[in-house]
């Protein structure tokens, strides 16, 4: 019985263990600009005010699921675009983006009655780059 035990104890221990980077995380964690185009960087820090995942969408169309500790790096043509969640959240929000730059934005879920809402705030760099630092890249 004893070895049942920790045997649970270490694999509930294993559950943040980070997986190695891959090469896609690895370019994106250059943060590197795009002369042609905008950067934006969508970052979800751990802790969180909640551990659900939260799917988003870019433009309506392009969508990826962030959970606490993640980050996606998305490359888009220079002009207004909106982050929005997804189904029943209703969070959002625009930016105006210029080619060759890039942009940080920091993403939060927090509940509000029986839907989750994302909360959005544009974050320097120096931020946003520590919290992808610490986070994976969501394929």
């Amino acid at each position: 019985m004893w070895r049942v035990l920790f045997l649970v104890l270490g694999l509930a221990g294993c559950a943040h263990t980070p997986l190695p980077p891959t090469p896609q995380e690895i370019q994106a964690k250059r943060f590197e600009p795009v002369a042609s185009q905008s950067v934006i960087y969508i970052v979800r820090d751990y802790p969180d005010f909640n551990d659900s995942p939260a799917t988003l969408t870019l433009d309506n169309a392009a969508s990826i699921t962030l959970y606490p500790g993640t980050f996606y790096r998305w490359e888009v043509p220079a002009g207004k675009h909106r982050v929005a969640g997804f189904a029943g959240d209703n969070g959002a929000i625009h930016l105006d983006t210029a080619p060759g730059r890039v942009y940080y934005v920091q993403h939060r879920l927090s509940v509000a009655g029986f839907f989750p809402m994302s909360l959005f705030q544009v974050v320097g760099e120096g931020q946003g780059r520590a919290v992808a630092m610490r986070g994976q890249l969501v394929p």
